[in-house]
């Protein structure tokens, strides 16, 4: 994995002109780690652009500073703030609740450990990961759809979920990179390994790559679509 997250540096590098930011990396360099920042982020970010994710988060702590700010808001004013991104209604809910639950459960302390991260409404394994791995600096390896992709394309695991890919990726990756996985994997899955026609002429891993190499390990007697 040391070599594949090398190669990966290098390609982004290169083609610094596609290059572009995670919404969660930002995050962390502009937050300096906050964990309540990150974790709202992150919940905020399941299924919205990163650019409309940075532009929320932006507004939404502009208004509030703190859980308890969240956890005492009006929710009418939450879901206004939050309006642009998908399922607003929702993760307005969700980030109140979150935020009710830190103050009155852990003392107004994002908890930094996974178990208690996921007694969070709405806080699943991935986004337990991004909290532990962008906040506190601790090894885990966050698994979205970039990650999943691009480990099952490169055959560096052959699953159907991410939850599998999580469990597997944890088996074979030396754990003093786990911190790396995530926003190397997820920069290069906006960037070049992109979901449909991925720029496989810039990456220099297409020898070992399986998708490129046109062979599916979850259909193995049929071809893989190459670009």
């Amino acid at each position: 994995m040391s070599k594949v997250l090398k190669q990966m540096d290098r390609v982004l590098n290169r083609e610094n002109n596609l290059l572009r930011l995670t919404a969660l990396r930002g995050l962390q360099i502009e937050e300096q780690n906050d964990p309540f920042k990150i974790l709202i982020g992150t919940i905020l970010s399941a299924r919205t652009r990163d650019e409309n994710t940075t532009k929320v988060i932006k507004n939404l702590f502009a208004r509030f500073k703190t859980p308890s700010d969240i956890a005492l808001a009006d929710i009418e004013e939450i879901k206004k703030l939050i309006r642009s991104i998908g399922f607003y209604n929702v993760k307005a809910e969700r980030i109140k609740q979150v935020s009710q639950l830190i103050v009155n459960r852990f003392g107004g302390q994002v908890p930094d450990d996974i178990e208690s991260l996921l007694e969070l409404p709405g806080v699943g394994r991935k986004t337990a990961n991004c909290v532990l791995v962008y906040a506190f600096n601790k090894p885990a390896i966050p698994v979205d759809i970039h990650v999943h992709r691009i480990s099952n394309r490169l055959g560096l695991v052959c699953t159907k979920t991410v939850k599998q890919t999580e469990i597997e990726l944890n088996k074979i990756v030396d754990r003093r990179l786990w911190t790396k996985v995530n926003n190397t994997f997820v920069m290069y899955g906006q960037n070049v390994c992109l979901p449909v026609k991925p720029l496989c002429k810039v990456c220099d891993l297409r020898g070992m790559c399986k998708y490129y190499n046109n062979y599916n390990c979850n259909q193995p007697n049929q071809k893989a679509s190459s670009s």
